[in-house]
Order: C-alpha cells, then sequence, then structure tokens
C-alpha cells in the first residue's frame, strides 16, 4: 500500500488538505497527516483545529512514497520556516519520492528554500515572480519528474486525482472514482 504524509503547519488550507486526503484515502492510498508544530493540535487558514495523526518530528526517520503540503497565507509561510519541514521534503526528493506543493507551497516552502531545482511548477498568484530556481508554467497542475503541483484550491481535485493516479501507476481506479463523485476527469 502507497503512504503519504500531508504536513500541516499553523494556517494551513483547510479545503486543500482535506480534499486531498479525502481522495487518496477513497482510493486506498494510506494518509498520515503530519503536525508541522510542538503538538498535533493545528489550527487552519479559517481557524478550524484539527488534531493530526502525529507530529513531524516523530515521522523524521519515515520515509512515504509522497509529501503533500498544502499551502495557505499563513501555512505555507510557517511551513517554509520550519527546518524540520525542509528536511523531511529534501530526504524524500532525494530518495526520488513524489514531491507535491499546492497553491502557494510550490514558491513559498520549495522555491523560497532552493528546492524546485530547476523543475517545472505551478502555484497560486503571483507569487513565482520571486522564484529563482524554478520554471513556471500556468496550468491547473504541473508534474515534472517527482514534483507535483497543483495552482490552487479552485484546482484541488485535479491536484489530487493526479497525485492518486502517479501513486497507483494506473489511471482506471481514478478514472472510475472520478465519476463515482461527478468530477469530470
Amino acid at each position: 500500500m502507497k503512504r503519504v504524509a500531508v504536513l500541516l503547519a499553523p494556517g494551513f488550507e483547510e479545503a486543500e488538505a482535506i480534499v486531498t486526503i479525502d481522495i487518496l484515502r477513497r482510493l486506498h492510498i494510506e494518509v498520515e497527516t503530519l503536525a508541522c508544530a510542538t503538538s498535533r493540535a493545528v489550527v487552519s487558514y479559517h481557524a478550524i483545529p484539527m488534531v493530526a495523526d502525529a507530529v513531524l518530528s516523530e515521522r523524521m526517520d519515515t520515509l512515504y512514497d509522497a509529501v503533500v503540503l498544502p499551502g495557505g497565507p499563513e501555512g505555507s509561510v510557517n511551513l517554509a520556516a520550519n527546518a524540520e519541514v525542509i528536511a523531511f521534503v529534501t530526504r524524500h526528493d532525494e530518495a526520488e519520492k513524489l514531491i507535491c506543493p499546492i497553491c502557494s507551497a510550490a514558491a513559498r516552502v520549495l522555491g523560497g528554500n532552493g528546492l524546485l531545482k530547476g523543475r517545472r511548477y505551478v502555484c497560486s498568484g503571483d507569487l513565482y515572480e520571486t522564484v529563482t530556481d524554478g520554471h513556471y508554467v500556468d496550468a491547473a497542475v504541473v508534474e515534472d519528474g517527482n514534483l507535483i503541483s497543483g495552482k490552487g484550491l479552485g484546482r484541488v481535485f485535479d491536484f489530487a486525482f493526479a497525485v492518486s493516479t502517479r501513486l497507483l501507476g494506473d489511471d482506471a481506479p481514478v478514472r472510475d472514482h472520478a465519476d463515482h463523485i461527478y468530477y469530470p476527469l
């Protein structure tokens, strides 16, 4: 079974996180939410409290098949400033696991820490204007090697299904599920 870590920092964009978690779990992909804070309790961008499965510091030595980084104006800033997050993402990237930022996370977390490494990506708004180590592409989802980035909340289903397809290696169950929830894939 494929395993995914979803990193939740204070101020994370809750819909980007929850929709992605929902789609992955519906497709029988194991998801573990990791609080990038001192406790499992994390409050989202719109003040919704959530309790993560574990704190990131407890899973630093665990290798997942993918790492999902939800955005959010505060959440992506908090992820980008967290040394454990950067070490965790770097280790997964070096192991060629999927790195999956959505919204502002591609520019702020990866671009802000030199982790795009010349790859193509998408992010929300005009944040790409300050990124110097990647190549911005204006699309709903951009895949480049092991990097899968999503434009933002309005494209979260596209993003979640792209991550699912890469993890499962076959788009048949993903297409069936998209049809089941009336999403035009």
